[in-house]
């Protein structure tokens, strides 16, 4: 079950995970893209749905069948700028799409999920080293760490786990969208400021999208259930202490 499969996150978990073989249900609000650039697949079920409405969960419900293996949440938040400008709106639709959105996509799979099914939330590196450019991603992240561990707590007896993914700034089109905001402040180029971003990392560079399905792909392993409620970090080096 993958939920913003539109995104180009999304995207490249599904290809991923047909290439392995898995039944995939690809759940968005528009999933014209997915279906245009994936070769027509038996394994591959479209779910259209907004996870920020509480319909999403009837519209998932109707798509299972058997049991469910992992869900993988990435739905991503727009861009409403920093923690001056940003409108309360915009910040409640983050928590809505981010923690909400969770939520639903669990209430949606728990019949059906069995021992060592994963939860997993894509969070972001923004929830623990916040910057007052993106206030949105920086509030709704830092609430599902707390959220993927009371999940782990839930349903930990039944040998359900569930963990969090929190990737360093990657170099997509939603982040692109968060750099330009800054540069429109600051009066740079967007190539000015994407290069301060890679800057920050220990490697100098923004964090790669196929990184980040590597890392789900290893949550999915009977051996990963000893990370149940922790949070991997895939921030290049971001990080200036301890969570």
């Amino acid at each position: 079950m993958l939920v913003g499969a539109s995104g180009e996150m999304g995207r490249a978990f599904c290809r991923e995970l047909l290439t392995r073989g898995c039944r995939v249900i690809a759940v968005a609000r528009s999933l014209s893209k997915l279906a245009a650039e994936e070769k027509v697949s038996d394994n591959l079920v479209l779910c259209p749905a907004d996870i920020s409405q509480d319909s999403a969960e009837v519209s998932i419900k109707a798509c299972l069948e058997g049991p469910v293996r992992a869900v993988i949440h990435a739905a991503g938040v727009p861009s409403a700028g920093g923690v001056a400008n940003a409108s309360t709106e915009a910040l409640n639709m983050a928590f809505n799409i981010k923690v909400g959105g969770f939520i639903r996509l669990v209430r949606a799979v728990d019949e059906h999920l069995v021992e060592n099914s994963r939860l997993i939330a894509i969070g972001g590196h923004y929830g623990f080293e916040p910057t007052a450019y993106a206030a949105g991603p920086g509030v709704a992240n830092a609430a599902l760490v707390n959220l993927v561990r009371q999940y782990s707590w839930l349903y930990g007896q039944r040998g359900i786990t569930a963990h969090m993914i929190a990737p360093g700034p990657a170099d997509t089109p939603r982040l692109r969208a968060v750099a330009q905001a800054r540069a429109d402040r600051d009066e740079l180029t967007l190539e000015q400021v994407l290069h301060d971003m890679a800057s920050e990392s220990t490697l100098n560079e923004l964090t790669r999208v196929e990184d980040i399905v590597w890392a789900g792909m290893m949550l999915l392993s009977p051996q990963a259930r000893a990370m149940a409620g922790s949070t991997l970090f895939m921030d290049s080096g971001r990080r200036h202490g301890l969570p």
